[in-house]
């Protein structure tokens, strides 16, 4: 299994130059080779609103790969079919971070294209894509309306035409977006989880974890993500898929991340507005760190589960006694509590059913 490097935080280009100096990412650059970036770039919307990559992470991932001495260097992304990318880019700011480092930015949407086997059979992909020495996945972990959930695995699909979106939905997404993990299979993903949306592609409900995370194997970054928002195997079956065929492996433990710092290093979580404050009502939180409070709100949405359960999070429950349920290891001294610095949305959602049903 590949390892997963973590860390939290509110500084995008820092947080990004420290995964990937830890991660010793320049030694997956063929000798003379290029990097090319692929961002989630999917409307034109600010990313605070929990839909596009962060400017943060390009910086970060540019100024990283110059100092290690590459020289080729290019940003790469085809917005939805519904949007004009340089439009989208410039909402983004990634206008401001290709004119600071003088990289170029290419639109997919006018590349070249060819066709790659799959297990789906052929599928058109830009030629900038296929070509790179090295292709970076740089995806928002957050909701979809379609598949659930979208990371480093679903993020591919702007590295198609327009024409190969639409056969996409048109075969209904599952299997293609797996076949086209297991063929174009970036070797490098750092995952943009500042603040991806609770559940619409679009953004508009962010959830705030301060959390980035980076890795060589698509497939497993996706099943952690899938875990770290509380879903189920069954609700994001592509994963399992592009598992089956040659994509990498869904497998991933406590084992294999490599923290680089604490939650706690990270802000306390915002005050919550609109969806995320109304599930959060009953909750006791006394300086919740972001990650912990983002399992929870997590939790409580896929399971809809939480009214009537006395809920409490945050460091300023440390050595207390409390009633109900505690979230992280912080809350230690609740009478139930789920674990964890900070436990995942799916250990949430479990200790949530449990109390709901009883069990």
């Amino acid at each position: 299994m590949g390892k997963i490097y973590q860390i939290y935080g509110q500084d995008a280009h820092d947080m990004t130059v420290k995964l990937l100096n830890a991660a010793n990412a320049v030694s997956l650059v063929p000798s003379g080779g290029s990097v090319a970036l692929k961002p989630n770039l999917v409307i034109a919307g600010a990313p605070e609103s929990g839909a596009t990559t962060h400017p943060g992470v390009l910086s970060g991932c540019i100024a990283y790969f110059r100092d290690h001495g590459v020289k080729d260097i290019s940003v790469i992304e085809g917005s939805w079919v519904g949007d004009e990318t340089m439009r989208a880019m410039r909402a983004a700011g990634y206008d401001k971070v290709c004119d600071a480092y003088g990289v170029p930015f290419y639109d997919l949407k006018k590349d070249r294209t060819r066709p790659v086997k799959t297990a789906v059979g052929p599928i058109d992909v830009c030629c900038r894509a296929l070509d790179a020495g090295l292709l970076v996945d740089l995806p928002v972990l957050k909701g979809h309306c379609q598949t659930v959930m979208t990371c480093a695995l679903k993020n591919l699909k702007g590295c198609l035409p327009d024409k190969e979106k639409r056969h996409f939905h048109a075969m209904g997404l599952q299997k293609p977006i797996a076949a086209l993990g297991a063929a174009l299979k970036p070797r490098l993903i750092v995952v943009d989880s500042i603040c991806g949306d609770l559940d619409f592609e679009e953004g508009g409900t962010p959830v705030q974890t301060n959390r980035m995370y980076l890795g060589t194997d698509a497939v497993q970054l996706d099943a952690y993500g899938r875990a770290l928002m509380g879903l189920n195997p069954e609700e994001v079956p592509y994963i399992e898929l592009a598992e089956s065929y040659g994509g990498g492996s869904a497998a991933w433990s406590e084992r294999d991340i490599i923290a680089l710092n604490k939650p706690s290093d990270a802000a306390a979580y915002p005050r919550p507005s609109g969806t995320v404050a109304a599930l959060t009502r009953h909750v006791q939180a006394d300086q919740a760190c972001s990650a912990c409070y983002a399992s929870l709100v997590r939790a409580l949405h896929t399971t809809g589960c939480g009214k009537g359960v006395r809920i409490s999070i945050g460091q300023g429950f440390r050595g207390k006694a409390i009633d109900g349920l505690g979230i992280g290891n912080c809350c230690r001294g609740a009478a139930n509590c789920v674990r964890g610095c900070p436990p995942t949305a799916d250990q949430v959602a479990r200790a949530l059913e449990d109390m709901a049903w009883g069990r």
